[in-house]
């Protein structure tokens, strides 16, 4: 366990099994409903879980990235700016939003309220982390790998000042670090 991480809350092997299960379940869905959707992650946090979570999607899939910004050190300031949009047009397309966790909410309420004004057919949310005692706006995500409990979380693409995304786990960050 890395020096500045209070405890682990969800296992490497926790994830890539949650991964798993989430990647059928996605998969049978879509399926069900004879659709493809585009795999929209949200930069950076999101790639270690899209691609773990990827390899266990049954389905010709197609993914790109936007990198959306909200957060001012440890607190989101409830503005959201884009600071990479995506690469194709998504007009009539069912999109699945890939992200690392949802907290208060707002990032992933006005991503997808953008989306749909592009033109998307659908727009539905996976998440690695759920995050609800933080929630400020009345959003939920489809499919969910674990919700937390109200702590600092690193790891899997999480971080704090750009380090510890490259753990590979999920853990609590000691106070010290960012107070």
């Amino acid at each position: 366990m890395h020096k500045d991480v209070k405890k682990v809350l969800v296992s490497q092997e926790a994830i890539i099994a949650r991964c798993e299960e989430l990647g059928k379940q996605i998969s049978d869905e879509y399926r069900k409903i004879e659709s493809t959707p585009l795999l929209v992650a949200l930069l950076k946090g999101s790639v270690p879980f899209l691609a773990e979570l990827v390899k266990h999607i049954d389905l010709d899939i197609q993914f790109d990235f936007m990198d959306v910004s909200s957060y001012e050190g440890t607190e989101s300031i409830g503005d959201i700016r884009v600071d990479k949009d995506l690469d194709c047009s998504v007009k009539g397309i069912d999109i699945l939003l890939v992200e690392d966790i949802v907290d208060t909410g707002r990032t992933l309420l006005e991503v997808t309220k953008l989306l749909k004004n592009k033109g998307a057919r659908d727009v539905k949310v996976v998440s690695l982390l759920d995050k609800p005692d933080r929630r400020v706006v009345d959003i939920k995500a489809d499919y969910v790998g674990f919700e937390v409990p109200n702590e600092f979380v690193v790891g899997f693409g999480l971080d704090f000042d750009q380090k510890y995304r490259n753990l590979p786990y999920v853990g609590v960050l000691k106070d010290e670090v960012y107070q």
